[in-house]
């Protein structure tokens, strides 16, 4: 007797601040898209005041950001009864990301040290979004992982609150990480701006 196969999406979406095809045992489905927003001003002050009128407005903040990632995980599980037990069959974790950036259109008639500022902070800005993507990845792939490893039960409907419970579970302890990297991130902002300017300095000085 062929076991009985049922399928079900076991993933919300979720917003913060960012295609697909492949067995169950291979990495989670992931795709990373980009867009900008573009940015006037001549001036530092200017700069600033232009980030925070034009920048993306996140849901989870409901302020306005220089960068912002758009994190959507979903997937499916399928389930397989023989025998009077259940057993994950099929599983594939999606995961969905879109980073938004500036762009300074004043960026070739501005100055040295602008110039110099500006290239520090919008690298900042895309470095920091892309460990946004770099964190949901990871989670993304230990998901994966944890469902296939997931132990039969009695029935399928067992296993399939065991699947929402791991998920719920590992969503919420991304949300947190991705928190967590937020505010130390924030709270290092000068002193990291501070070093990386030196940095360049001394690189365009030898150069």
């Amino acid at each position: 007797m062929f076991p009985v196969r049922r399928t079900r999406n076991v993933f919300g979406a979720i917003l913060l601040a960012h295609l697909f095809a492949g067995p169950a045992t291979a990495e989670p489905q992931i795709a990373k898209t980009y867009s900008y927003f573009s940015i006037g001003g001549k001036t530092a002050d200017d700069l600033d005041a232009e980030l925070q009128k034009r920048g993306p407005l996140t849901r989870a903040t409901g302020f306005r950001h220089p960068g912002a990632t758009e994190i959507r995980f979903g997937g499916e599980v399928t389930y397989m009864e023989s025998e009077g037990r259940c057993t994950i069959g099929d599983v594939k974790v999606t995961l969905r990301t879109h980073i938004t950036l500036p762009r300074w259109k004043n960026r070739r008639r501005a100055d040295g040290t602008l110039g110099l500022i500006w290239d520090t902070l919008a690298a900042d800005i895309k470095r920091h979004e892309e460990r946004h993507a770099e964190i949901a990845r990871s989670y993304a792939r230990d998901l994966q992982r944890k469902l296939k490893a997931l132990s039969a039960r009695r029935t399928c409907k067992d296993l399939e609150a065991d699947v929402s419970q791991l998920t719920r579970q590992m969503i919420a302890d991304h949300d947190k990480d991705q928190l967590r990297f937020d505010t130390v991130e924030s709270q290092n902002f000068d002193a990291r701006m501070m070093r990386l300017l030196r940095n360049r300095t001394g690189m365009n000085a030898k150069n």
